[in-house]
């Protein structure tokens, strides 16, 4: 038998919002459950009931409510979600407007900043009424190159309060990549910053906003936040103004917030770019009922408590985050190093700020392993009462290092979905035990399964996960994909009728627990952060040196590494120098996340027969599974090369 690490005690399941939760359900339907397995198993076999029950627990605010919870199940993909229904996502993340803390804003060691719920009400309407002055509506793009400031969630909220469509990207991502991002979507409006600081340092985001700016011909106005200067001069971006200047100058104004259909688009995030540019995946308000669900039942999140993750806004944790607002918690956006001036500094304002529930990557918690960083003997965590990891698969030492290192009686809440449901597929709740290396469970309504390479249902061995049913916040559709052929082609086409999700995982048959073993796909995810192999290729076979290369992501201590692959052209060798470029090059056009662990020569790169590289099977020998897919190659020869150096890289 596995022993648990932690369970939880039984006035915590009395006090949590699951609960209450299952005894609305019971008294609805008149059932008995009791435990998160047996609500989990009514939740998939009952889809609508549930989410008309979410729906309520929620306490959504709609003007119209829904005429049926969903079109059609079967219809997968495009299932409709509450069709007749009318209301406004922000309005539901500001619902409340008093005196109790919205948000904490704490960067590195230079700043802070304290909004309440009024004064965030207050400085949204100045904001939403000034974009409505310029003539933005619902549907037009507005779009943010932000550190993460309070200024950016209030853009978001003013933004989606005019039915206005919001995408954002941070600043540590070079000029390129972002407008390979936003470029796309053609925006109105663009949010950015003077700067960010990090590890002590001032940086100049302006010249990076500039070229963003001018590669974009649909933006009228960039509103420019002061952060690492008072009164800075916006420089050479065009048409750009201040974000004092911009703000309406009344006080005290309502929002009209704009009432919508459930699918009108709310957000557009972005995939990895494994295939070229980022696909762009536009999402509704099932983003809203679905993330209150994951805050509320398996976050358990309430009013009293605050909230933090680390994360900047270019990843879907963001969104997430700001979610919370639904719940009336106090969020702590950070900005920065999570590590400077030390590995400390987290448990710091963990102890300073009193935050309750801590989100954070595997990566981080395998960085404070490895610096043997002791964060429960050091700082007060008594407030603590979660920490909530993703990003990338933590390893079971990693989760008995919590346990030891940083508390012993704390919900340990591991989950994994992805930024295209914009939530989780598996996730933590406060009734069940935590054992190491395992996610607790499948999140509520979300129909997961493992399957294996026949699409066969398996269990306590690896297997594609997989979801069989529709979900509210899957993607409405992909920006410029009119006959959902990109859509249907990301998630459909391995099982037909069945979301494909792109992880490996283990569901075990003991627990009910799930195991995740990284991407089966070409999605590198070094410490938890999606990046698209297109990306690096993009930069790298622009040098004269490089005839072709393959980027790949290696299982490695706990975490993945980035392992690039160059096939140099006639005359030229792989030299100490040309791998500096390299670095140099992906540091510069792309940003530090894409710079490889490893470069490695190669004699050739395989392809598959209509001529795409094919990163998997590199991958599958890389991390020591077989290759399926040889008799797809046009020159399967070419992975022999790879198994015979495979020693030297698992050193």
């Amino acid at each position: 038998m596995k022993k648990p690490l932690w369970v939880p005690s039984e006035e915590r399941k009395k006090q949590a919002n699951l609960t209450r939760f299952i005894n609305l359900v019971n008294e609805r339907y008149g059932l008995e459950i009791t435990s998160y397995p047996q609500l989990y198993n009514w939740s998939i076999e009952n889809i609508p009931d549930f989410w008309a029950t979410m729906w309520d627990f929620a306490g959504l605010k709609a003007s119209r409510g829904y005429d049926q919870v969903v079109d059609n199940l079967t219809k997968f993909p495009g299932a409709k979600w509450f069709p007749g229904a009318r209301l406004n996502f922000a309005e539901n993340l500001l619902r409340y407007r008093d005196d109790r803390l919205a948000f904490i804003f704490r960067g590195e060691t230079q700043k802070t900043a304290r909004m309440t719920y009024a004064r965030l009400y207050d400085t949204v309407a100045r904001l939403a009424k000034a974009l409505r002055g310029l003539g933005v509506g619902p549907g037009d793009r507005v779009a943010a190159y932000m550190p993460n400031l309070m200024e950016t969630a209030i853009a978001m909220l003013a933004a989606t309060s005019i039915g206005a469509v919001w995408s954002s990207c941070a600043t540590d991502i070079g000029p390129q990549a972002a407008l390979d991002r936003l470029g796309q979507i053609e925006p109105k409006v663009l949010f950015t910053a003077d700067g960010y600081f990090y590890k002590g340092k001032a940086f100049d985001s302006r010249p990076n906003a500039a070229e963003i700016a001018k590669g974009i011909p649909s933006l009228q106005k960039v509103i420019v936040v002061s952060y690492t200067e008072a009164k800075p001069d916006p420089g050479r971006i065009p048409n750009a103004v201040h974000y004092d200047d911009f703000l309406a100058k009344e006080d005290n104004l309502e929002i009209q917030f704009e009432q919508l259909p459930f699918d009108h688009p709310v957000y557009i995030m972005f995939s990895s770019g494994t295939t070229g540019k980022p696909k762009c995946m536009v999402q509704g308000a099932g983003v809203l009922i679905n993330q209150l669900k994951e805050l509320l039942l398996h976050t358990d999140l309430k009013r009293e408590d605050t909230i933090m993750y680390i994360t900047t806004c270019s990843w879907m944790m963001w969104n997430w985050l700001l979610s919370s607002l639904g719940v009336g918690a106090t969020i702590l956006l950070y900005d920065g190093n999570p590590n400077y001036p030390d590995p400390g500094a987290m448990w710091k304002l963990t102890q300073d700020e009193k935050i309750t529930v801590f989100g954070t990557s595997a990566s981080y918690i395998n960085f404070l392993r490895s610096q043997g960083v002791r964060p429960g003997k050091e700082y007060d965590l008594s407030s603590l009462k979660e920490i909530s990891q993703t990003g990338s698969p933590l390893s079971a030492e990693g989760f008995a290092y919590v346990y030891r290192e940083i508390k012993a009686d704390l919900h340990f809440n591991s989950i994994s979905g992805g930024t295209d449901i914009n939530g989780c597929f598996a996730a933590g709740n406060p009734l069940s035990p935590v054992y190491a290396g395992e996610l607790q469970g499948p999140a509520l309504a979300m129909k997961v399964k493992a399957y294996d390479e026949n699409g066969r249902p398996v269990y306590d061995r690896q297997g594609e996960l997989v979801c069989e049913a529709p979900a509210p916040s899957m993607p409405l559709y992909f920006w410029n994909d009119p006959d959902g052929e990109k859509y249907k082609n990301a998630y459909f086409t391995v099982f037909p009728g069945v979301w494909r999700h792109g992880d490996y995982i283990v569901i075990h048959s003991d627990t009910g627990g799930i195991t995740f073993y990284g991407r089966s796909d070409a999605v590198l995810k070094p410490s938890g952060v999606r990046i698209g192999t297109a990306e690096i290729y993009n930069q790298v076979e622009k040098l004269e040196e490089i005839a072709d290369s393959l980027a790949i992501g290696q299982n490695w201590e706990g975490d993945q590494r980035v392992i690039l692959f160059v096939k140099l052209n006639p005359g030229f060798t792989l030299t100490e120098e040309l791998q500096n470029k390299i670095k140099k090059t992906l540091r510069e056009k792309a940003s530090p996340r894409h710079v490889p662990a490893l470069i490695v020569e190669v004699p050739d790169i395989p392809y598959t027969l209509n001529m795409k590289k094919v990163e998997s099977a590199v991958t599958n020998i890389v991390n020591g599974r077989p290759v399926t897919n040889r008799d797809a190659l046009v020159n399967p020869e070419s992975l022999d090369y790879y198994e015979k150096i495979l020693p030297a890289l698992q050193k």
